[in-house]
């Protein structure tokens, strides 16, 4: 059957996908050498929430490459796919389904109905960023396809893995290491959600904002001469008596949970009031004034008022200075006064303060500012735009909050994770990120990994009442806690904390515990459980009752996924996967989770596993628009990689991607730039028609070492440097050196030069069975080398022949230099120069493209007059050379043309018009000197430098460059009119 005219993308990509579907062509092992070495590659787990976007595109691109690239050579591939639950996101989506469908809200159904609802969410809609991949071509093994909450209570059918369990382990090892531990911290808390949210859940926004200026009354009849006026030198020259420090904050509503004031030490306004007290207005507590080198003299007022609860800097401030952290917001970031013992302590607070209990944080700050105003405590507003953290799924202000949360001890785990890369043990690349990391690492905090929400891996702690070592029950908290771990304080009494991977295991724990301090029988049970369910048997006198809460937190997703590598291979079994593909070969990411998700998977791995959990880490950039700009949806410049599938083919957008990973570099992708590559893949398509229509069919017996004709040794040779300097770049993860050689030789050298010559020798019967093997062959060696960028269109050209296997599964090539044949190389290289020397004369000139010329030979070698005479019929063809001649001299009006030490001359004089090619160079030069002229005027302006977006600067030096070239080009074309 002959093939079509055309590669039609739509119809065929699907029946490629099936195809590969029904072979199992990406299962974990598949066309694995016997003996063959692992290469394991983890999917970084997108959302279940997710769809794909052109991040993730490039992403997966850059894996499917090595992935198919390490198949094709029999290594044992796995491609390791799985989705992230999303704790957040999932719970945001389920909650929106709920209120558009007009059912009860999370807290009205409860916790348990809730979780329900997200599993059946899960079923109907998660999980279709995976369908979108396989419209990419990644060859990921999805009968192995991970969930961060498989197997969890209440999973369904279909969802029973073990990544609960393993998720659950990982915590219970690093608590009884020590390296868990419960406390009070500033955390970002959204209180849309109602939790605590990581770094990179929290998004900057810029917004108009006022600087509100208070006075802050000094305490015991002090005062002090703040200066007023200033000399040309910046000295004092005129002082006010003040009673009061004015502080500047931006946060009013914050005030309410002031427990100091910081003056820079070396500030000489207020350098003498360190020590002394200021009286804080509404709440009427005393203030110390402390000093601090947080406070910048040079900004605000130069005093800062200081909210340890509310604040992260000032949190720092309060524990160098000892200062009390008072909290005065709940959950939803409402004011909250009554009962509150920390805000009471030491305050008298007036009935206007007292008044604010209960309002939003926002309504609080106007009327705290209404009431500065009318007591005459506000100093001023200024009008300024500053920078609001907003959760990045809610969209509303998060707050600093201190709270109860669950911590990592990071700093710990961190020092093996610093050493595995300072060693070589895993290679960061490109290095340059390689300081982030260590920067990162050696700067960590606690990590907080305790989440306020319902849906994700609820935390493995169960509550109990504590019995001191005599078996008595504390009745306060107040006093110095007791001395034993896994003892906090809970609502106003001490609770002692049981861990364990399930809850039998935490029962038989708590029951030891307990009988240990009370010296008798006890039974646990756990909350809303009956004696029944709590396994009690027949009560024997002195049999005790003891109930266990479990912490309602659940995880943060980046402890869950912080053990992917080794929770999707099986641990804590010791499975023959985890055995054979652990560590990973290579990560590739981006450098946005750099520290949140390549680090802590790094420091997690190493404590629970004792090894890294990837030999190497690639560090891909952005995909940006192709002006430079960071792709958004406010901004309008998204591309969505399945519309531009559809549009151009998954083929020519992966291979975009891939021509422009440079290492280290941002993509600046544009609809031209995939037509283009959609127009490579018609090129080879058009190759193979050509071949089959002149008879080109694959030849298993065919030796390209043993050809004879000089065009086919010389392409043989090319096919051979091909090969070795694609495995070269693949393995340096030089993913556009790659892209770049394969469009070089499959469009340059393959479907250009070599399909032209052999035009001549398909009509030479002596010569055409070599050249239809050797053509075949070619055409072969690009489908298998252009198959990792171009799996689609290479696979069905593949099948356009009987064949033993699928192209995914064919031998990668090792054949190299050993292929270059030094004279044909030679030969066919100054018959290609010669022939581009001559197309470019005649464009440079404005030959007629029909014109057929004369080319005469002045000064050539035996070995040049040999190779013209012995490829004469493919100059003339492709040169439009009618005859040729030797001549002692160029006559006048011949341009001379020289080519690797031969010279040559081309009589043209005759075939164009010299006066019309003149005044037409000289108008394209003018036109170019004007532009480059004003190019180089802008980037020569300091103010154009340094106010212009750095893209519209980038443009600017491009289309400079590009000038330039093109002038160089016209101005050597008019020096050979010249010479006519």
């Amino acid at each position: 059957m002959s093939m079509d005219k055309t590669f039609d993308a739509r119809a065929v990509e699907p029946r490629i996908i099936a195809l590969w579907e029904s072979a199992s062509a990406f299962a974990m092992g598949a066309n694995a050498r016997e003996g063959a070495e692992p290469f394991s590659i983890l999917l970084p787990p997108p959302n279940v929430t997710g769809s794909l976007h052109m991040g993730h595109a490039f992403n997966h691109t850059l894996m499917d490459i090595l992935a198919r690239w390490r198949r094709m050579q029999g290594y044992d591939v796995l491609w390791q796919p799985g989705l992230d639950h999303a704790g957040i996101a999932t719970q945001m989506v389920v909650e929106r389904e709920l209120a558009k469908a007009g059912e009860p809200d999370r807290r009205e159904m409860g916790r348990e109905a809730f979780v329900r609802r997200v599993w059946e969410w899960k079923a109907e809609s998660g999980g279709t960023i995976l369908e979108q991949c396989k419209r990419l071509g990644d060859s990921f093994d999805l009968s192995r396809n991970a969930f961060t909450m498989s197997g969890a209570p209440g999973a369904p059918e279909g969802e029973e893995g073990n990544f609960h369990d393993a998720v659950l382990r990982a915590f219970v090892t690093l608590y009884e290491r020590g390296l868990i531990f419960r406390g009070k911290r500033l955390v970002n808390w959204d209180p849309h959600f109602e939790t605590a949210i990581s770094d990179l859940e929290v998004e900057q926004v810029e917004e108009k904002g006022n600087l509100w200026r208070l006075r802050y009354p000094l305490e015991n009849g002090e005062t002090y001469e703040h200066p007023v006026e200033w000399d040309e030198e910046g000295r004092p020259t005129r002082f006010e008596t003040r009673d009061y420090l004015t502080v500047a904050t931006t946060r009013p509503e914050t005030m309410l949970g002031d427990t100091g004031v910081a003056v820079h030490p070396d500030d000489p306004r207020y350098r003498h009031l360190v020590g002394k007290t200021v009286r804080l207005p509404l709440v009427n507590r005393s203030l110390p004034i402390v000093a601090d080198e947080h406070a910048d003299p040079e900004k605000g007022t130069g005093a800062v008022k200081i909210t340890p609860a509310h604040d992260f800097n000032d949190w720092e401030v309060g524990s160098r200075a000892g200062l009390r952290a008072i909290n005065v917001m709940d959950t939803r970031a409402r004011i909250t006064l009554e009962g509150n013992d920390d805000f009471l302590d030491g305050a008298e607070p007036t009935p206007e303060a007292m008044a604010l209990h209960g309002l939003d944080r926002y309504v609080a700050r106007e009327r705290i500012i209404a009431v500065a105003r009318e007591e005459g405590w506000l100093d001023g507003i200024d009008e300024e735009i500053h920078t609001v953290p907003h959760g990045d799924r809610s969209k509303v202000a998060i707050e600093p909050f201190l709270t109860d949360q669950w911590f990592v001890d990071a700093k710990t785990l961190a020092g093996p994770a610093l050493e595995a890369v300072r060693t070589g043990r895993t290679r960061i690349l490109p290095e340059q990120h390689e300081k982030t990391y260590f920067h990162w690492l050696e700067n960590i905090e606690p990590w907080c990994i305790s989440r306020q929400l319902w849906w994700g891996h609820q935390i493995p702690v169960w509550y109990g009442e504590y019995v001191g070592r005599g078996g008595v029950v504390p009745h306060s908290t107040r006093g110095p806690a007791p001395d034993e771990t896994g003892v906090f304080q809970e609502h106003g009494r001490w609770v002692k904390a049981f861990c364990g991977p399930d809850a039998e295991t935490v029962r038989e724990d708590a029951e030891n515990w307990y009988r240990a301090r009370l010296g008798h029988r006890v039974i646990v049970r756990f909350e809303g459980e009956s004696e029944d369910e709590a396994g009690a048997y027949p009560e024997e006198r002195g049999t005790s009752f003891v109930t266990l809460t479990r912490d309602p937190d659940v995880l943060d997703t980046w402890f869950s996924s912080g053990i992917w590598p080794i929770g999707t291979l099986g641990w804590p079994e010791d499975t023959p996967e985890l055995r054979r593909y652990y560590p990973t070969s290579v990560l590739v990411t981006g450098f946005d989770i750099l520290f949140f998700w390549v680090a802590r998977m790094m420091m997690m791995q190493l404590e629970l596993v004792g090894e890294v959990p990837f030999r190497d880490v690639y560090i891909h950039a952005l995909v940006r628009d192709e002006k430079g700009k960071k792709m958004s949806k406010s901004l309008g410049n998204v591309l969505d990689p399945i519309e531009l599938i559809d549009e151009y083919g998954a083929d020519a957008v992966r291979f975009t991607l891939a021509s422009m990973a440079a290492m280290g570099r941002d993509l600046k992708l544009s609809r031209d730039r995939i037509a283009g590559y959609r127009n490579f893949g018609t090129k080879l398509w058009n190759a193979a028609r050509f071949a089959e229509m002149n008879g080109c069919h694959p030849d298993p017996a065919f030796d390209p070492a043993r050809v004879t004709l000089t065009a086919n040794r010389w392409i043989i040779g090319e096919t051979g440097r091909l090969r070795e300097t694609l495995d070269e770049a693949l393995a340096g993860y030089r993913f556009n050196d790659a892209a770049g050689a394969l469009y070089a030789h499959v469009w340059g050298k393959v479907c250009d030069w070599y399909v032209e010559l052999a035009k001549p020798l398909f009509a030479d019967e002596a010569k055409a069975p070599e050249t239809r093997a050797t053509m075949a062959w070619v055409l072969d060696q690009c489908l298998v080398m252009l198959h990792p960028f171009m799996p689609f269109v290479t696979e069905a050209l593949w099948g356009q022949h009987d064949r033993a296997r699928l192209l995914v599964h064919a031998d990668w090539p090792t054949y190299g230099a050993d292929l270059v044949d030094a004279e044909a190389d030679a030969e066919m290289g100054w018959v290609i120069a010669l022939i581009d020397e001559i197309r470019s004369v005649r464009a440079q000139m404005g030959v007629p493209a029909g014109a057929r010329i004369t080319l005469l030979t002045l000064d050539l070698s035996e070995a040049q007059q040999a190779a013209l005479a012995a490829n004469r019929a493919f100059v003339e063809r492709l040169a439009r050379i009618e005859r040729m001649e030797a001549a002692a001299e160029a006559p006048k009006g011949a341009v001379t043309l020289t080519v690797r030490g031969a010279t040559l001359c081309l009589p043209i004089a005759d075939v164009i018009d010299i006066e019309a090619e003149r005044a037409r160079l000289a108008k394209a030069i003018a036109r170019l000197e004007k532009e480059a002229k004003g190019l180089r005027g802008k980037l020569g302006n300091e103010a154009f430098i340094a106010r212009a977006p750095e893209d519209v600067v980038d443009e600017a030096r491009a289309r400079l460059e590009a000038t330039e070239e093109e002038m160089a080009i016209l101005r050597a074309a008019e020096a050979r009119l010249a010479d006519l």
